[in-house]
C-alpha cells in the first residue's frame, strides 16, 4: 500500500505532486553539482579549481545582467495572455539574439581587464568560453519558462538535470584519458550544454512550432513583454548581482586560491537548499493568477513547511559537513570549513525569503521584492568591503548570512504592510501541521479504497 502511494503522489500532476519531483531533481543535480565539483578540485588542485571558476563565472554573471527579466515575463504573460502565446514566445527568443552578440562582444574585450592576474590560458579560454556558452545560456533559460508556463516540468527538469549529469561524465571521461587541462574542461561543458539545449528545442517542439517571421514587430506583445519584464529586471538583476558579487569581491580582493576554496564550500552549502528551490519554481507558475488570498496561503504554507525541514535536515548534517569537506575534496579545502557552515544557514535563511517572494511576483507586484533586493544587498555589499579585508573567506559568507536575514525580515514587513490581516500567520499556523496529516490520511484512504476494488476484481 504504501509502494503504491508513493507512485500515485509521484507521478500526479498537483502542486504536491509537482514539488516533490522538482525537489528530488534539486537533489539530483545538487549532488552532480558536488560530485563535478570534486572530480575539478581532484584534477586541478586548489589553485586549478579558482582558475577553472574564474572561467566558467562570466557567462552565468551576463546572461542573468542582459536577461531583461524575458522568463519571468514569458510565465507570466503566457499565463494572461494564452491565445497570443506564440508571438510572446517569438518575441523573447528572437530579441536574445543581437543580445548575446553584444555582449558576447563586450565579455571578448573585456575579459583581458577583468582577469587581469590571472595566466594568459585563462583569459583567452574565458574570452571564447563566455561569447560561446552565453547565446546557449540565454536560450535556456527561455526554454525552462516556456515549460514551467506549459506545464511541461519534465523538459524544465531535464534541462536542470543533464547538464550537469553530461558535465561530470564528460569530466570522468577526460580524467580516464589523461586529458586533464582547464581547456578540455571548458569545451566539455560547452559541448554538454549544447547538446542539451538541442534536446529542449526538440522537446517543446509543438509549442515552438510557428511561423517565426509573422507579427515580429507585434507592439502590443512587445509592450506587455518588455513592460512587465522591465518591472521584475530590477529584481532578477539585484538578485544576480547579489549570488554572483561574492565571486566578484574573490576575482578582485583575493586570490584564484581563495576562488578555488569558496567555489567548493558554496556549492556543498547549497545542498541545503534542494527543497526550497523546487518550491520557488514550482509554486510561481501555479499560483500566478489566482485570488490574493489562495496565492497568500499557498506560499505561506510552503514557506513554514519548507523551513521546518530544511532545519531538522540541516542540524545533522553539519555535524558531518567538515568531515566530508577533507574526505571528498582533500585535506587542503578543510581551511573554508567554517565559510561552509555559515554558507549553509544563509542557504536556508535566504531561500526561504525567496518562497515568500513568489507571492510578490505572482500578483503582479515585483515592485516590492525589488525594494527588499536593494535594501540587502546595500547592506551585504557593504559588508563585504568591511569584514573581507580583516577575515578573507570568512568575512564573505557572514556578509551574506546577514544579509540573507535582511531580506527575510524586509520580505516579512513588508507583505504585512501590503496585504495586512492577510499575511497573518507568516511565520506559524498550527493549520500546517492539521493539513499535512489530512493529506496523508487522504492519499492513506484512497489507496486502500483503490488496493481493496483491484483485489475483488
Amino acid at each position: 500500500m504504501t509502494g503504491l502511494a508513493i507512485g500515485k503522489l509521484w507521478r500526479g500532476n498537483g502542486l504536491a505532486q509537482t514539488i516533490l519531483r522538482t525537489s528530488a531533481t534539486n537533489m539530483l543535480v545538487m549532488m552532480l553539482v558536488t560530485l563535478t565539483s570534486i572530480a575539478t578540485a581532484r584534477m586541478f588542485g586548489v589553485e586549478g579549481k579558482g582558475e577553472f571558476s574564474a572561467i566558467i563565472f562570466w557567462p552565468t554573471l551576463l546572461a542573468g545582467i542582459v536577461s531583461f527579466g524575458l522568463p519571468t515575463s514569458l510565465i507570466y504573460n503566457l499565463k494572461e495572455h494564452r491565445k497570443s502565446g506564440a508571438d510572446f514566445i517569438r518575441a523573447g527568443f528572437l530579441f536574445q539574439i543581437p543580445v548575446a552578440a553584444v555582449t558576447g562582444a563586450i565579455a571578448w574585450i573585456g575579459m583581458g581587464a577583468w582577469l587581469s592576474e590571472y595566466p594568459d590560458v585563462v583569459i583567452q579560454t574565458a574570452r571564447w568560453y563566455a561569447v560561446s556558452m552565453l547565446p546557449i545560456l540565454l536560450a535556456i533559460n527561455l526554454l525552462q519558462a516556456l515549460s514551467q508556463s506549459s506545464g511541461r516540468f519534465d523538459v524544465y527538469n531535464g534541462v536542470r538535470l543533464y547538464v550537469p549529469l553530461l558535465n561530470f561524465l564528460g569530466l570522468l571521461v577526460l580524467w580516464a584519458g589523461g586529458d586533464i587541462s582547464l581547456v578540455s574542461a571548458a569545451v566539455v561543458f560547452l559541448i554538454t550544454s549544447g547538446a542539451v539545449i538541442v534536446w529542449a528545442f526538440y522537446s517543446l517542439r509543438s509549442e515552438l512550432r510557428m511561423n517565426w517571421l509573422r507579427g515580429i514587430w507585434n507592439k502590443a506583445v512587445g509592450k506587455a513583454l518588455f513592460g512587465y519584464g522591465s518591472r521584475v529586471f530590477g529584481v532578477e538583476l539585484l538578485g544576480t548581482i547579489y549570488a554572483q558579487f561574492d565571486k566578484l569581491i574573490i576575482l578582485s580582493m583575493l586570490s584564484a586560491r581563495d576562488l578555488g576554496l569558496y567555489t567548493v564550500v558554496y556549492a556543498l552549502s547549497r545542498v541545503f537548499n534542494v527543497v526550497q528551490m523546487a518550491i520557488t519554481n514550482v509554486v510561481f507558475p501555479k499560483v500566478t493568477g489566482q485570488d490574493k488570498a489562495i496565492i497568500i496561503q499557498t506560499v505561506g504554507r510552503s514557506f513554514r513547511l519548507s523551513m521546518i525541514l530544511m532545519l531538522l535536515v540541516s542540524v545533522p548534517a553539519l555535524f558531518i559537513g567538515r568531515f566530508m569537506l577533507g574526505l571528498l575534496f582533500g585535506e587542503d579545502f578543510l581551511e573554508a570549513s567554517t565559510a561552509f557552515y555559515l554558507l549553509s544557514f544563509e542557504c536556508i535563511i535566504g531561500g526561504g525569503a525567496w518562497i515568500l517572494a513568489a507571492a510578490f511576483n505572482a500578483m503582479g507586484r515585483p515592485g516590492l521584492v525589488l525594494v527588499r533586493q536593494l535594501i540587502a544587498l546595500a547592506a551585504t555589499v557593504g559588508l563585504f568591503f568591511l569584514l573581507v579585508p580583516s577575515f578573507g573567506l570568512n568575512g564573505i559568507a557572514a556578509a551574506l548570512l546577514i544579509g540573507a536575514w535582511i531580506r527575510l525580515a524586509v520580505t516579512l514587513i513588508a507583505m504585512r504592510v501590503a496585504y495586512g490581516k492577510e499575511s497573518v500567520g507568516l511565520l506559524y499556523n498550527r493549520r500546517d501541521f492539521e493539513f499535512l496529516a489530512g493529506r496523508i490520511k487522504r492519499k492513506t484512504r484512497v489507496e486502500g479504497v483503490r488496493e481493496h476494488a483491484d483485489g475483488t476484481k
